[in-house]
């Protein structure tokens, strides 16, 4: 039988397996003859004080201890072709996970996809950046793997109750992910590896009969004594089916008004907005490692950082070691910002959404527009952001302490934010009260992270996009629609998941339901 162990070690010594061995020979008194295999649990970086250590979980096997090495393999799937048909709008992890958990219970899914697949969308993510043209079905947002796709594949979740998120590190795994996602406390995949992993899930979901439509928008629902029939799509045609899981994610706003349209019942719902502020990676290590030079065993720090201020929450969202910051515009008009790192997350500089809690009664301006209030807020700020910024995808820019002192900066360098900046006094850009609890949280944060306020960092905007303004409210039992049976709203974009991780889980809940009602 193995032995697991907890470990606290120097970087250097988790990083050389001969190294891990000596040490855990020591701690056994042992030769490390006697020592066979060290196999990985869990691993996390222990930053607070100035000697860092890796916290290390291992199983070792010992001379004589029975090892079989554990591959990790994808479920038995079914071949579904003729199956009963569930429509899954939507190829976000949501959709995805949902498509894959009907297929190993013996249901065919037909995934309607607005956008293109993940090579398709590069061309309009180059369109983008370059000329700044902004595709409404293509983009950062929309298509294949939905947002996480090209905006870093961040696997951490604090939604550990919701469900099984080992299950979904393994289905990745299997797909074709590092194990060590399985190990580290914040797995990350990175967005130049996420699009084939991606691409295999789809091509797994055809393999095994199931249809997956690309450049294909719902327009409509089919819907006969409140019980969903199928959807319309943009070309007109039909596409039956009793049982819909809605997994659109949360910037599809046409998805919203059509519901709202149609008087499927919706509700506004609070959600975080604010900037991306971009440092230099460098100034991010030394501030968290107490180090004048990272070295090489250890990774680009992150940050994580949360103040209340003038009692709302001001805090660090998505923030990206070593990444870049994207533009994340669906319709032309509007600026909006996000940010993502490679799998290596070697680039120059550290970006994180900087966000403050917004309340319902923010939107008041907004009421007219009802369950859309919220959402007619946030369209607000991105448009006004697009005109301030030259109407172009350029983003507004300003120094993070020129922006606490209310100065407009006389100069922006060069970011990684690839369609360029603009200076701007980001007061224009946010209401009042939010642009008073930044510049107070900013200060706040300094005082925290020694280092953090400074000129040499710059703050785009905005970071409008952090979670659905909208909840479609569900049977909490049955996870249909409170008001139109068999629809059954799913992940980020109804408002129940936050992420790939518990999209992912809130899809296959969604199949799980869905499978138990067809095989009454």
């Amino acid at each position: 039988m193995p032995r697991e162990i907890q470990l606290q070690v120097a970087p250097e010594v988790a990083a050389n397996e001969s190294l891990l061995k000596e040490h855990i020979a020591k701690l056994f008194k042992i030769s490390t003859t006697e020592i066979e295999h060290i196999i990985p649990v869990k691993r996390s970086i222990d930053a607070r004080q100035k000697a860092i250590k890796i916290n290390y979980k291992v199983n070792v096997f010992f001379k004589g201890d029975d090892f079989i090495p554990q591959k990790i393999e994808l479920p038995d799937y079914q071949n579904v072709s003729n199956a009963q048909e569930v429509i899954i709008i939507g190829a976000g992890p949501a959709g995805l996970f949902a498509a894959l958990q009907l297929i190993e219970l013996g249901i065919k899914p037909i995934v309607i996809e607005r956008g293109k697949d993940v090579r398709g969308r590069r061309r309009d993510l180059k369109a983008i950046n370059v000329d700044h043209i902004v595709n409404e079905d293509s983009n950062y947002c929309f298509g294949e793997g939905g947002a996480g796709t090209y905006s870093d594949g961040k696997l951490y979740t604090r939604s550990k109750k919701r469900g099984d998120v080992d299950r979904i590190l393994r289905l990745l795994v299997a797909f074709g992910a590092s194990d060590e996602i399985l190990v580290e406390a914040h797995p990350h995949i990175g967005t130049n590896k996420l699009p084939q992993i991606i691409q295999d899930i789809r091509e797994k979901i055809i393999e095994c009969g199931g249809k997956v439509l690309f450049e294909t928008r719902v327009t409509d629902f089919i819907i006969k004594e409140n019980a969903i029939k199928g959807v319309i799509v943009q070309n007109g045609d039909a596409i039956e089916a009793n049982n819909v899981i809605l997994a659109t994610g949360h910037s599809a706003r046409d998805i919203f008004e059509l519901l709202d349209r149609k008087k499927i019942h919706i509700e506004a719902k609070p959600f975080a907005l604010g900037v991306r502020a971009e440092h230099p990676q460098e100034l991010i290590d030394k501030i968290q490692y107490s180090c004048d030079y990272r070295g090489e065993f250890l990774p680009p720090s992150p940050y994580s950082i949360v103040k209340q201020v003038n009692g709302r929450g001001m805090y660090s969202f998505c923030m990206c070691p070593g990444g870049v910051i994207a533009p994340c515009a669906t319709s032309p008009g509007e600026v909006v910002t996000n940010g993502w790192s490679p799998s290596k997350r070697d680039q120059a500089t550290a970006n994180s959404g900087i966000v403050v809690e917004l309340k319902l009664e923010d939107f008041k301006p907004f009421a007219k527009f009802g369950a859309l209030a919220g959402m007619e807020f946030q369209k607000a700020i991105e448009q006004k952001a697009w005109y301030l910024a030259g109407s172009t995808q350029k983003v507004p820019a300003q120094r993070m302490m020129d922006f606490t002192q209310n100065k407009v900066s006389q100069s922006i360098p060069k970011t990684s934010y690839v369609p360029g900046t603009t200076s701007v006094e980001m007061g224009q850009v946010f209401p009042g009260f939010l642009t008073q609890i930044m510049r107070e949280g900013f200060i706040e944060f300094g005082k925290t992270m020694r280092g953090y306020l400074t000129n040499d960092a710059i703050l785009h905007a905005p970071e409008s996009r952090t979670s659905s303004p909208v909840r479609i409210p569900r049977d909490n039992e049955t996870l249909e629609h409170v008001q139109i049976k068999g629809l059954y709203p799913c992940g980020e974009g109804a408002g129940y998941a936050g992420g790939i991780i518990s999209a992912a889980i809130d899809g296959e809940k969604c199949a799980l339901k869905i499978a138990a009602t067809i095989k009454k």
